[in-house]
């Protein structure tokens, strides 16, 4: 029967807090997501009972299509704040799961870089060209994997920045064409 050390039960424990953890975070972001949705739906649902009420007032085409138009400017804009209230909710996970797993990626190299450390110490003559090599090797992973994380943050980064001019470009075309759009008087010919 092998008993483990009490630095493998702390380890287990830190990987364990570290999945529940993420996991929770990841539990977050979609419950946000699911308020969001279901705050969609109900404005949704409400603004179409509205417009289905207004319906039956229109007696001519031309004033039914005029009532119809007024709500394309108003869905194109609530799209696009829906669009943006998503992407933040996914960027505001996404960066505290990550917060999360550079938290546990230090506290693993931490551990790792101590172990490689005990074990130089207890290696035989000799073997200093494997310890520097697993230290070169562990240093080019950190490398690796912070490089790889700041480009997930600059991409993330360009993402938001890019859904801000889109948005930002579309609620002006949105407005022009609101402001272009021929009012129906409802007057018989």
């Amino acid at each position: 029967m092998t008993l483990l050390s009490p630095e493998q039960i702390a380890a287990q424990k830190a990987n364990v807090d570290a999945f529940f953890g993420v996991a929770g975070k990841i539990f977050e972001g979609f419950e946000k997501l699911v308020a969001l949705n279901v705050q969609t739906v109900r404005a949704t649902l409400a603004e179409t009972q509205e417009s289905m009420a207004k319906v039956p007032d229109t007696t001519e085409p031309p004033q039914w299509f005029a009532s119809q138009a007024g709500f394309t400017g108003p869905f194109a804009e609530k799209s696009l704040s829906y669009s943006k209230q998503v992407f933040e909710i996914a960027s505001t996970t996404q960066a505290e799961v990550t917060q999360l797993a550079q938290a546990h990626y230090e506290r693993y190299n931490d551990r790792l870089q101590a172990l490689i450390e005990q074990t130089a110490k207890h290696a035989p003559t000799g073997s200093e060209a494997a310890v520097a090599a697993w230290k070169s090797a562990i240093a080019t992973t950190t490398t690796l994997y912070e490089t790889l994380q700041k480009t997930g943050q600059q991409a993330v980064q360009f993402a938001g920045s890019n859904l801000d001019v889109v948005t930002a470009t579309a609620s002006k075309a949105v407005q022009s064409n609101g402001e272009k759009a021929p009012i129906a008087t409802g007057a018989k010919r």
